[in-house]
């Protein structure tokens, strides 16, 4: 066995997972094996925010993968949500927050891994829905929030409305900061439609933000309702997932429960 070899499969030894490395294979039989956690981030925003739910999702044992999209199109959200979610191996469950919820609708249709769904104060289109139709129905304080679209047509929120639109339950300095560093996000995504609809056919949580001033609570009640979700509603701003961490991970415990899989021989 050459060097690298031995190096690498001390990395396998160490953190049961890597490159070249089947971390299911050395579980013992009878053991339950947990599924992979994908992340997927919303609008104005980056897979840094998932910062607390990946730390105590990895210290709980799962294999946690967050998704970096570049937010210039839906159609290219969905194919890099798309290739991480076809990259993982076995069971996994998907999270999405926000626009996030709408780029999983699309990505995780149609992959058999994808064994449960959890939408975080998101949306959840179905097929053939434009995601702007919506604040027609169920208003909404952040559209009057935006900043005129910059001239490729991206949008931002106003930096003086962020705290209150967006994350009212966070320290202002934390804010602050979110706001400085936000990422822009097309306009056009709010024309686009998916072309699948994931939640139709694999089991799904929905968290409801009760005091969601970007997407209406009450929309998100509609989109829980209409998949058939499980359930949970906290008293939190649009940022559920930062707010209350703690509470998020349960959820996702859940749905990560409801998949686990017992090792046979070795493999599952």
């Amino acid at each position: 066995m050459s060097r690298f070899q031995l190096s690498l499969l001390g990395l396998c030894i160490a953190l049961g997972v890597g490159p070249g490395c089947d971390a299911q294979s050395s579980v013992r039989p009878g053991t339950a094996v947990k599924p992979a956690i994908v992340l997927v981030h919303g609008a104005f925003a980056d897979a840094s925010g998932w910062d607390a739910v990946i730390r105590t999702l990895l210290a709980k044992g799962y294999r946690v993968s967050a998704v970096q999209n570049p937010l210039s199109s839906y159609d290219a959200d969905i194919a890099v949500t798309r290739r991480m979610i076809d990259a993982q191996t076995g069971p996994m469950v998907v999270v999405a927050h926000s626009y996030g919820g709408a780029v999983m609708t699309a990505a995780a249709a149609g992959n058999p891994n994808v064994r449960a769904l959890v939408y975080l104060a998101a949306f959840a289109n179905d097929a053939g829905e434009p995601l702007g139709g919506f604040f027609d129905r169920y208003p909404s304080p952040a559209l009057t929030s935006f900043n005129p679209p910059d001239a490729a047509g991206f949008l931002t929120i106003d930096r003086a409305k962020f705290h209150d639109v967006f994350a009212q339950d966070l320290p202002l300095s934390q804010t602050t900061v979110m706001a400085v560093t936000q990422k822009p996000l097309t306009a056009d995504v709010f024309k686009a439609s998916a072309s699948a609809a994931a939640w139709r056919t694999v089991p799904s949580w929905f968290v409801v933000a009760q005091q969601d001033n970007v997407i209406n609570p009450d929309l998100e009640r509609f989109f829980a309702k209409r998949m058939g979700a499980r359930t949970v509603e906290i008293n939190s701003s649009h940022v559920v997932f930062m707010s209350h961490p703690k509470e998020v991970v349960d959820v996702i415990e859940s749905a990560a429960r409801s998949v686990s899989t017992t090792v046979a021989g070795g493999r599952p």
